[in-house]
């Protein structure tokens, strides 16, 4: 039986020294970390202060039920380079519900 599908908000902040093509790289990151998961992501890419930072947005539909979920989906699957890379997030999840968003079975 297959989870139902939640509304998937990702936040996260990466930052390293500054090398070039950060956002790339965090790219790759996640197409290796989220290949089954029906995730988008919107990278920004800025360079400040000798540093190369990268907010990242993933929106998309995801089986996890909760934050919880996702923080032990990140702990068993990210790489050291996500952990060593990653300085901040916000994790938001919004279950299915049948019928309206607002009042839930109609």
């Amino acid at each position: 039986m297959n989870k139902m599908k939640n509304e998937t908000y990702l936040d996260f902040c990466f930052i390293r020294e500054e090398q070039g093509s950060f956002s790339k790289e965090i790219h790759h990151l996640f197409k290796d970390l989220f290949i089954e998961k029906r995730l988008n992501w919107f990278l920004d890419e800025k360079n400040q202060d000798g540093l190369d930072i990268v907010v990242a947005e993933v929106k998309g539909m995801s089986d996890w039920e909760s934050e919880q979920d996702i923080l032990h989906y990140l702990e068993n699957c990210a790489t050291a380079q996500f952990w060593t890379y990653l300085q901040g997030y916000q994790l938001y999840i919004y279950p299915y519900k049948k019928g309206c968003q607002s009042c839930g079975p109609h």
